[in-house]
């Protein structure tokens, strides 16, 4: 499904019905990361967004950062009424969060941050956002993933799972230019979230693969901690895409957190 937002098309899937999750998805992946989290639509109103330059979105030259995304999202979602949600974003998605509780934190139910981090980029990972950028522009998305792809699966993953890989791959590839290189300069520019945590004030649950080398478990122990009344649930044999290799046990976590939200906040 497409709607008009922000003077451009968004694509999204809207399914089932009761308390909305809303998913955002990672770089430089679309909406298609979450196929295994549509299995929830029997209990809640799943919503899958493409966030601009991914997936059915439109992919304009420019205005791209994680303020814009989050107002892309918001309007969205008042198109299909929502007035509040649970969010799900994972990587490039948990950064999106911060940016929305930062801006429109009256949107927000609950919050689940899934292998991702608060802090910002330092020195060495803005000049590898920008090489990469510059890369991609060059000769398109396959430098992203000759760049990515080993880093977003577990070892065992990478090496016995080739229908996944395949997966994540033709993803990847299906990115267009001005989406991915928009994405990274976003990501390069981010604040720092760390002195937010402590005033998130929603049911929080932190997800994190055990074997993510991208944003290990000690970064998800940072946001779990920084956070009051925050859980955090560790996925064995998971690398950073968590609900693409264990989509059960990570269906299970988010299931559980959901239907216990207090009956106030739902």
């Amino acid at each position: 499904m497409i709607h008009q937002a922000n003077g451009i098309r968004l694509g999204y899937t809207d399914r089932g019905a009761g308390l909305p999750l809303v998913f955002l998805h990672a770089f430089p992946l679309n909406r298609t990361m979450w196929t295994d989290q549509e299995a929830l639509s029997s209990r809640f109103r799943i919503i899958t967004v493409d966030l601009r330059g991914h997936g059915e979105s439109d992919a304009p030259a420019w205005r791209y950062s994680l303020e814009q995304y989050a107002a892309d999202v918001r309007q969205l979602l008042g198109l299909l009424g929502v007035s509040r949600a649970v969010f799900v974003g994972l990587s490039m998605g948990g950064y999106l969060e911060f940016a929305l509780y930062r801006n429109c934190p009256d949107l927000i139910r609950g919050l689940v941050f899934a292998d991702t981090r608060a802090e910002a980029d330092g020195p060495e990972q803005v000049k590898w956002r920008f090489d990469l950028a510059q890369r991609t522009a060059a000769v398109g998305p396959s430098a992203v993933i000759d760049d990515m792809l080993p880093k977003l699966l577990s070892p065992g993953a990478y090496q016995r799972r080739p229908d996944l890989v395949e997966r994540v791959k033709s993803i990847q590839a299906a990115a267009p230019v001005h989406g991915i290189v928009g994405d990274l300069m976003a990501m390069a520019e981010r604040p720092d979230s760390t002195a937010l945590l402590g005033s998130i004030a929603v049911p929080t649950l932190v997800i994190v693969g055990q074997e993510d080398v991208l944003t290990p478990p000690a970064d998800a122990e940072r946001i779990a901690h920084g956070i009051p009344g925050a859980r955090l649930v560790t996925i064995p044999d998971a690398g950073h895409l968590s609900n693409m290799e264990q989509p059960d046990q990570f269906n299970r976590a988010l299931a559980e957190f959901a239907a216990g939200l207090p009956a106030a906040s739902r």
